[in-house]
């Protein structure tokens, strides 16, 4: 399983698992994007590059989620596929090159409008060699 969405009274809550943090934000940029749009009614027509750094996996995990649905907001775009790769030396830091398309509502099943992504549970926990993101979706 790569993510669950989980019950939440007012906004989008999800757990991301993945063998290794390239994984793991992959899986979470996946559940995000999935949670605004069907995403087996996008197409990849567009690329965009991210590229971010941070001092904690979390907070990495937190920019790049928030990054995305702040491309969503000023370039109108929303993402099928994710190549992550996360390195670490003094800092960990993200190149991510993402596939998708502008938003289409002709042609897309469009979902929640997100917001924001929340500080309020979010967390990544190494349990028995499987990484897990909890993340909050403001919508």
């Amino acid at each position: 399983m790569k993510y669950k969405f989980l019950e939440h009274t007012a906004d989008v809550m999800f757990e991301a698992y993945g063998k290794n943090l390239n994984e793991l934000f992959t899986n979470s940029a996946i559940a995000l994007e999935e949670c605004m749009v069907n995403i087996s009614t996008l197409k990849i027509k567009e690329k965009y590059k991210i590229n971010l750094s941070s001092e904690s996996a979390e907070g990495l995990l937190y920019d790049f989620l928030s990054e995305l649905i702040f491309v969503k907001d000023t370039e109108g775009l929303l993402f099928k596929t994710f190549k992550i790769k996360i390195s670490k030396n003094k800092v960990y830091e993200l190149s991510a090159e993402c596939q998708g398309e502008i938003i289409n509502r002709k042609t897309q099943e469009l979902l929640d409008d997100a917001k924001a992504v929340t500080k309020h549970l979010f967390n990544i926990k190494n349990e028995k060699n499987k990484l897990t993101a909890v993340v909050i979706v403001d919508i």
